[in-house]
């Protein structure tokens, strides 16, 4: 299958979770994290979920970084270029829901991407490689080209790898690490 196969076939497996179903996945996923050797970092960047598009919950990996005392980034998505800003998440971090029903901080202190030592991707599928799909707009893309070379790029997903994608773009920024509620994948 293609990109854009794979990624009707994941948006339809993800909408077949009930809400119960993905709070226990999240959960698993969170828990897996704790393994591994990732927590002598500063800065984590993460995303907050797309309820609407049953996302992993990632409120249990931010419950994990705050009480780890870790340094917290979110992003800003821009649509007119399809790049990410990223905010410090702080006690007066203001989220609003964004037009296209994105979870997002409305200003606050902003972080270059240079700073960034660990990045949880959001994704649709993988593959066994590291090769991710997400929705295919390249906003993570364009923001892991930015990082730095050692950034540490994580995947979360509900579900196993694929085999392998035959259509990649030589844009495409590989994986170092994905997780599932029931493994971790390094490459």
């Amino acid at each position: 299958m293609n990109k854009k196969e794979l990624r009707q076939l994941y948006k339809e497996k993800r909408f077949a979770l009930t809400k119960s179903e993905i709070e226990n996945l999240s959960i698993q996923i969170a828990n897996q994290l704790l393994s591994l050797k990732i927590w002598d970092q500063i800065f984590y960047h993460i995303f907050l979920a797309i309820e609407k598009h049953k996302e992993i919950d990632t409120s249990f990996i931010l419950s994990i970084l705050q009480g780890k005392d870790k340094e917290v980034v979110i992003p800003k998505s821009n649509f007119l270029n399809s790049t990410l800003t990223n905010y410090l998440l702080t006690d007066n971090t203001k989220i609003i829901i964004n037009e296209y029903g994105i979870p997002e901080p409305e200003n606050g202190i902003e972080i270059a991407n240079d700073k960034i030592d660990v990045v949880f991707i959001p994704l649709l599928a993988f593959d066994k490689k590291g090769n991710r799909i997400g929705y295919g707009k390249g906003f993570y893309d364009r923001f892991l080209a930015t990082c730095r070379k050692d950034v540490i790029k994580i995947g979360l997903s509900f579900f196993p790898p694929e085999e392998a994608f035959n259509d990649l773009h030589h844009q495409d920024i590989e994986l170092d690490i994905c997780v599932t509620p029931d493994t971790i994948y390094k490459f």
